[in-house]
């Protein structure tokens, strides 16, 4: 189970955390990120990082946004800083499992909504 927390309405500029917390298959976990999705558009990878400990951002979120983890507490953080209102979406956590034969099972959160007002 993935639960997201820190979403809100924040103003063009604000900065918020989002925070993802795993539990039930955590010795499983490969890899865990980001993706968010705008009202009407396709869901786009934020940040991502992978089973080898490389990070991923989106172009979007390059320079902005950061991606941390803590193992200890099986949680993800995403720091948005610099918002506007074209991030506007709802944020979804996600967690791979480490990968098998048949592939890879993906888990999702619940999704966080963040508002940016101009």
């Amino acid at each position: 189970q993935l639960v997201e927390s820190g979403g809100g309405l924040v103003q063009t500029g604000g900065s918020l955390r989002l925070s993802c917390v795993a539990s039930g298959m955590t010795s499983s976990i490969y890899g865990m990120g980001w993706f968010r999705q705008a009202p009407g558009k396709q869901r786009d990878m934020v940040a991502r990082i992978t089973g080898e400990g490389h990070i991923r951002y989106g172009e979007f979120a390059q320079g902005r946004f950061t991606i941390s983890e803590d193992n200890s507490k099986n949680s993800l953080a995403l720091q948005l800083n610099n918002l506007n209102p074209e991030d506007t979406a709802v944020y979804y956590c996600f967690a791979d499992e480490i990968p098998t034969m048949q592939g890879v099972t993906r888990h999702w959160g619940q999704g966080t909504q963040v508002t940016v007002s101009s």
